[in-house]
Protein backbone atom coordinates (compact mmCIF):
# COMPACT_ATOMS: atom_id res chain seq x y z
CA UNK A 1 0.00 0.00 0.00
CA UNK A 2 1.63 2.98 -1.01
CA UNK A 3 1.85 5.88 2.08
CA UNK A 4 -0.64 8.89 2.03
CA UNK A 5 2.85 10.95 2.73
CA UNK A 6 4.11 9.47 -0.57
CA UNK A 7 0.97 10.53 -2.26
CA UNK A 8 0.58 13.66 -0.28
CA UNK A 9 4.25 14.82 -1.46
CA UNK A 10 3.75 13.66 -5.06
CA UNK A 11 0.65 15.76 -5.16
CA UNK A 12 2.48 18.62 -3.38
CA UNK A 13 5.00 19.36 -5.35
CA UNK A 14 2.76 18.77 -8.91
CA UNK A 15 0.32 21.25 -7.48
CA UNK A 16 3.92 23.59 -6.68
CA UNK A 17 5.06 22.85 -10.94
CA UNK A 18 1.28 24.43 -11.31
CA UNK A 19 1.35 27.54 -9.23
CA UNK A 20 4.79 28.29 -10.28
CA UNK A 21 3.37 28.16 -14.06
CA UNK A 22 0.63 29.87 -13.08
CA UNK A 23 2.44 32.81 -11.92
CA UNK A 24 5.38 32.74 -14.81
CA UNK A 25 2.23 32.47 -17.60
CA UNK A 26 0.63 35.98 -15.74
CA UNK A 27 3.97 37.69 -16.52
CA UNK A 28 4.35 35.77 -19.90
CA UNK A 29 3.25 37.77 -23.30
CA UNK A 30 0.16 36.51 -24.04
CA UNK A 31 -0.79 37.49 -27.59
CA UNK A 32 -4.60 36.12 -27.66
CA UNK A 33 -6.61 34.31 -25.09
CA UNK A 34 -9.75 32.26 -25.88
CA UNK A 35 -11.84 30.26 -23.03
CA UNK A 36 -14.81 28.68 -24.17
CA UNK A 37 -17.26 28.40 -21.21
CA UNK A 38 -19.53 25.30 -20.56
CA UNK A 39 -22.42 25.17 -18.70
CA UNK A 40 -22.04 23.15 -15.11
CA UNK A 41 -23.53 20.11 -15.01
CA UNK A 42 -26.40 19.67 -12.50
CA UNK A 43 -26.24 16.07 -10.19
CA UNK A 44 -29.28 15.02 -12.05
CA UNK A 45 -27.72 14.81 -15.26
CA UNK A 46 -24.80 13.24 -14.51
CA UNK A 47 -25.76 9.93 -16.19
CA UNK A 48 -27.03 11.25 -19.36
CA UNK A 49 -25.55 12.38 -22.82
CA UNK A 50 -26.62 15.91 -23.56
CA UNK A 51 -28.03 16.58 -27.32
CA UNK A 52 -26.83 20.11 -27.13
CA UNK A 53 -24.89 22.10 -25.37
CA UNK A 54 -23.81 26.25 -25.14
CA UNK A 55 -20.82 27.89 -25.54
CA UNK A 56 -19.85 30.75 -24.38
CA UNK A 57 -17.18 32.67 -26.20
CA UNK A 58 -14.78 34.44 -23.76
CA UNK A 59 -11.45 36.45 -24.52
CA UNK A 60 -9.24 39.10 -23.63
CA UNK A 61 -8.66 39.16 -20.04
CA UNK A 62 -11.52 37.78 -18.65
CA UNK A 63 -10.64 34.55 -21.18
CA UNK A 64 -6.67 34.82 -19.34
CA UNK A 65 -8.45 34.49 -15.87
CA UNK A 66 -10.24 31.62 -17.04
CA UNK A 67 -7.79 29.46 -18.18
CA UNK A 68 -5.58 30.15 -15.17
CA UNK A 69 -8.04 29.48 -13.28
CA UNK A 70 -8.36 25.88 -14.84
CA UNK A 71 -5.25 24.38 -14.40
CA UNK A 72 -5.81 24.73 -10.82
CA UNK A 73 -9.39 23.13 -11.00
CA UNK A 74 -8.47 19.93 -8.98
CA UNK A 75 -10.64 19.87 -6.31
CA UNK A 76 -14.76 18.82 -5.58
CA UNK A 77 -14.96 22.54 -4.22
CA UNK A 78 -18.63 23.66 -4.25
CA UNK A 79 -19.40 21.84 -7.88
CA UNK A 80 -22.89 20.16 -7.56
CA UNK A 81 -21.75 17.14 -9.62
CA UNK A 82 -18.60 15.81 -8.78
CA UNK A 83 -18.64 12.59 -11.22
CA UNK A 84 -18.46 14.14 -14.71
CA UNK A 85 -15.27 16.32 -14.53
CA UNK A 86 -15.39 19.92 -15.45
CA UNK A 87 -14.13 20.47 -18.94
CA UNK A 88 -12.08 24.03 -19.73
CA UNK A 89 -11.86 24.50 -23.57
CA UNK A 90 -9.33 27.51 -24.23
CA UNK A 91 -6.28 28.53 -26.11
CA UNK A 92 -3.57 30.77 -24.77
CA UNK A 93 -0.78 31.94 -27.34
CA UNK A 94 2.31 32.74 -25.43
CA UNK A 95 5.40 34.04 -26.76
CA UNK A 96 7.88 32.05 -25.11
CA UNK A 97 11.52 33.23 -26.62
CA UNK A 98 13.89 31.35 -23.64
CA UNK A 99 11.62 27.76 -23.48
CA UNK A 100 10.45 28.73 -19.75
CA UNK A 101 7.05 28.33 -20.22
CA UNK A 102 8.00 25.09 -22.16
CA UNK A 103 10.31 23.73 -19.72
CA UNK A 104 7.50 24.14 -17.19
CA UNK A 105 4.75 22.49 -19.07
CA UNK A 106 7.13 19.84 -19.41
CA UNK A 107 7.83 19.26 -15.73
CA UNK A 108 4.07 19.44 -14.68
CA UNK A 109 2.90 16.46 -17.13
CA UNK A 110 5.95 14.24 -16.08
CA UNK A 111 4.70 15.12 -12.50
CA UNK A 112 1.19 13.92 -13.40
CA UNK A 113 2.33 10.90 -15.22
CA UNK A 114 4.66 10.38 -12.17
CA UNK A 115 1.56 11.30 -9.56
CA UNK A 116 -1.05 9.04 -11.89
CA UNK A 117 1.48 5.97 -11.85
CA UNK A 118 1.78 6.27 -7.90
CA UNK A 119 -2.04 5.94 -7.68
CA UNK A 120 -2.40 3.36 -10.38
CA UNK A 121 -0.19 0.80 -8.79
CA UNK A 122 -3.54 0.36 -5.59
CA UNK A 123 -4.92 -1.90 -7.93
CA UNK A 124 -8.24 -2.25 -5.68
CA UNK A 125 -10.46 0.61 -6.25
CA UNK A 126 -11.61 1.07 -2.85
CA UNK A 127 -8.40 0.88 -1.44
CA UNK A 128 -7.53 3.21 -4.15
CA UNK A 129 -10.10 5.80 -3.31
CA UNK A 130 -9.46 5.72 0.56
CA UNK A 131 -5.45 6.03 0.25
CA UNK A 132 -6.36 9.07 -2.26
CA UNK A 133 -8.93 11.02 -0.65
CA UNK A 134 -7.12 10.47 2.77
CA UNK A 135 -3.93 11.92 1.79
CA UNK A 136 -5.68 14.81 -0.44
CA UNK A 137 -9.19 15.31 1.25
CA UNK A 138 -11.21 16.66 -1.93
CA UNK A 139 -9.03 15.72 -5.03
CA UNK A 140 -11.02 14.91 -8.20
CA UNK A 141 -8.46 12.70 -8.90
CA UNK A 142 -8.74 12.24 -12.62
CA UNK A 143 -8.72 15.88 -12.96
CA UNK A 144 -4.95 15.91 -11.46
CA UNK A 145 -4.27 13.19 -14.37
CA UNK A 146 -5.07 15.49 -16.97
CA UNK A 147 -2.05 16.78 -19.10
CA UNK A 148 -1.58 20.47 -20.06
CA UNK A 149 -1.22 20.03 -24.05
CA UNK A 150 0.59 22.27 -25.79
CA UNK A 151 2.81 23.05 -29.06
CA UNK A 152 6.28 24.76 -29.72
CA UNK A 153 6.25 24.15 -33.59
CA UNK A 154 3.95 26.40 -36.18
CA UNK A 155 0.82 24.19 -36.90
CA UNK A 156 -1.28 25.65 -40.26
CA UNK A 157 -4.06 25.64 -37.55
CA UNK A 158 -5.67 25.27 -34.02
CA UNK A 159 -9.18 24.44 -34.31
CA UNK A 160 -11.50 22.84 -32.02
CA UNK A 161 -14.44 20.48 -32.47
CA UNK A 162 -16.81 17.87 -30.35
CA UNK A 163 -15.63 14.27 -29.81
CA UNK A 164 -18.43 11.76 -29.21
CA UNK A 165 -17.57 8.64 -27.18
CA UNK A 166 -19.43 5.02 -26.13
CA UNK A 167 -18.79 3.04 -22.50
CA UNK A 168 -18.71 -0.20 -24.17
CA UNK A 169 -19.01 -3.37 -21.62
CA UNK A 170 -19.27 -6.88 -23.02
CA UNK A 171 -21.28 -9.67 -21.87
CA UNK A 172 -22.71 -13.06 -21.47
CA UNK A 173 -25.94 -14.35 -22.58
CA UNK A 174 -27.04 -15.23 -19.41
CA UNK A 175 -25.45 -11.57 -17.88
CA UNK A 176 -27.83 -10.20 -20.47
CA UNK A 177 -30.88 -12.09 -19.07
CA UNK A 178 -29.57 -11.36 -15.20
CA UNK A 179 -29.85 -7.28 -16.14
CA UNK A 180 -33.40 -8.10 -17.56
CA UNK A 181 -34.31 -10.33 -15.17
CA UNK A 182 -33.50 -7.31 -12.61
CA UNK A 183 -35.24 -4.46 -15.00
CA UNK A 184 -38.42 -6.35 -14.74
CA UNK A 185 -37.95 -5.48 -10.78
CA UNK A 186 -37.96 -1.81 -11.52
CA UNK A 187 -40.75 0.73 -11.85
CA UNK A 188 -40.57 2.72 -15.10
CA UNK A 189 -41.86 5.99 -15.23
CA UNK A 190 -42.85 5.80 -19.10
CA UNK A 191 -45.02 3.08 -18.69
CA UNK A 192 -48.31 3.43 -18.21
CA UNK A 193 -48.50 0.55 -15.29
CA UNK A 194 -46.36 -1.85 -13.80
CA UNK A 195 -48.18 -4.75 -15.95
CA UNK A 196 -47.39 -3.13 -19.36
CA UNK A 197 -44.05 -2.65 -18.33
CA UNK A 198 -42.94 -6.06 -17.49
CA UNK A 199 -45.09 -7.00 -20.61
CA UNK A 200 -41.94 -4.60 -22.43
CA UNK A 201 -39.27 -6.48 -20.64
CA UNK A 202 -40.50 -10.22 -21.46
CA UNK A 203 -40.69 -9.45 -24.54
CA UNK A 204 -36.77 -8.06 -24.80
CA UNK A 205 -36.16 -11.42 -22.43
CA UNK A 206 -37.63 -13.86 -25.15
CA UNK A 207 -35.42 -11.85 -27.86
CA UNK A 208 -31.91 -12.72 -25.78
CA UNK A 209 -33.45 -16.39 -25.14
CA UNK A 210 -33.65 -16.82 -28.70
CA UNK A 211 -30.24 -15.88 -29.06
CA UNK A 212 -27.16 -18.64 -29.11
CA UNK A 213 -25.56 -19.45 -25.52
CA UNK A 214 -22.32 -18.61 -26.77
CA UNK A 215 -23.44 -15.35 -28.68
CA UNK A 216 -21.35 -12.62 -27.85
CA UNK A 217 -22.81 -9.20 -26.63
CA UNK A 218 -22.21 -5.58 -25.28
CA UNK A 219 -24.15 -2.50 -24.13
CA UNK A 220 -22.51 0.35 -26.14
CA UNK A 221 -23.81 3.30 -24.41
CA UNK A 222 -23.12 6.93 -25.44
CA UNK A 223 -21.19 9.35 -23.18
CA UNK A 224 -21.46 12.98 -22.29
CA UNK A 225 -19.52 14.92 -25.55
CA UNK A 226 -16.47 16.49 -24.73
CA UNK A 227 -14.30 19.16 -26.21
CA UNK A 228 -10.92 18.56 -28.48
CA UNK A 229 -8.28 20.34 -29.76
CA UNK A 230 -7.07 19.37 -33.12
CA UNK A 231 -3.17 20.37 -34.85
CA UNK A 232 -2.51 20.92 -38.02
CA UNK A 233 0.51 21.37 -40.13
CA UNK A 234 -0.62 19.52 -43.30
CA UNK A 235 -3.67 17.02 -44.78
CA UNK A 236 -1.46 13.92 -43.64
CA UNK A 237 0.24 15.41 -40.39
CA UNK A 238 -2.34 16.36 -37.76
CA UNK A 239 -3.13 15.07 -34.10
CA UNK A 240 -5.99 15.63 -31.71
CA UNK A 241 -5.67 15.76 -27.81
CA UNK A 242 -8.25 16.31 -25.48
CA UNK A 243 -9.95 19.76 -25.12
CA UNK A 244 -10.24 19.85 -21.48
CA UNK A 245 -7.90 22.46 -20.47
CA UNK A 246 -6.94 25.44 -22.35
CA UNK A 247 -4.32 24.54 -25.29
CA UNK A 248 -1.35 26.36 -24.90
CA UNK A 249 0.71 27.44 -28.19
CA UNK A 250 3.90 28.38 -27.96
CA UNK A 251 5.91 31.48 -29.65
CA UNK A 252 2.79 31.47 -32.46
CA UNK A 253 3.48 32.98 -36.10
CA UNK A 254 0.60 34.85 -37.57
CA UNK A 255 -0.13 32.44 -40.55
CA UNK A 256 -1.73 29.76 -38.13
CA UNK A 257 -5.39 30.07 -38.28
CA UNK A 258 -7.47 29.48 -34.70
CA UNK A 259 -10.89 28.18 -34.47
CA UNK A 260 -13.38 28.39 -31.86
CA UNK A 261 -15.47 26.01 -30.33
CA UNK A 262 -18.98 25.98 -31.56
CA UNK A 263 -22.45 25.13 -29.79
CA UNK A 264 -22.78 21.07 -29.31
CA UNK A 265 -26.04 19.79 -31.18
CA UNK A 266 -26.49 15.97 -31.91
CA UNK A 267 -27.55 15.90 -35.24
CA UNK A 268 -29.30 12.86 -36.45
CA UNK A 269 -28.64 13.47 -40.02
CA UNK A 270 -25.04 13.80 -39.68
CA UNK A 271 -24.02 11.56 -42.93
CA UNK A 272 -21.04 10.48 -40.96
CA UNK A 273 -22.91 8.82 -38.05
CA UNK A 274 -22.70 5.25 -37.46
CA UNK A 275 -26.15 3.18 -37.35
CA UNK A 276 -26.36 0.89 -34.59
CA UNK A 277 -28.95 -2.28 -35.09
CA UNK A 278 -29.37 -2.60 -31.08
CA UNK A 279 -30.80 -6.02 -29.82
CA UNK A 280 -32.45 -3.73 -27.52
CA UNK A 281 -32.33 0.12 -27.59
CA UNK A 282 -33.83 0.84 -23.84
CA UNK A 283 -30.39 -0.50 -22.98
CA UNK A 284 -28.41 -0.17 -26.06
CA UNK A 285 -27.64 -3.71 -25.96
CA UNK A 286 -26.35 -5.29 -29.29
CA UNK A 287 -24.59 -8.74 -30.35
CA UNK A 288 -20.84 -8.59 -31.87
CA UNK A 289 -20.64 -9.98 -34.96
CA UNK A 290 -17.70 -12.43 -35.27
Amino acid sequence: MKSKLSIRSHFDYLFEQISLFCEEIKQADITQAYYFKLPPVQKKDELSAPDSVHVEKLTGQDAFSHCISSYKDLFIDKKESGKVLTRHPGILLVNDPKNEIQNRLVEINLAKDAFKELILEITNNDARFEAVHSAVPSLVTLAAYRKIHFEQAVPYSVRFTWMTKHSTKTLSKKAALDILQRSSQYTNPRAIDQNNWQSIVEQERVRVSSLSDSAKLRIRRPTRVSPEVNVRFSAKNRYHVSGALPFILLNPQKETKIGELKNYSRDGNDPRKKEYNYLIERIYLETING
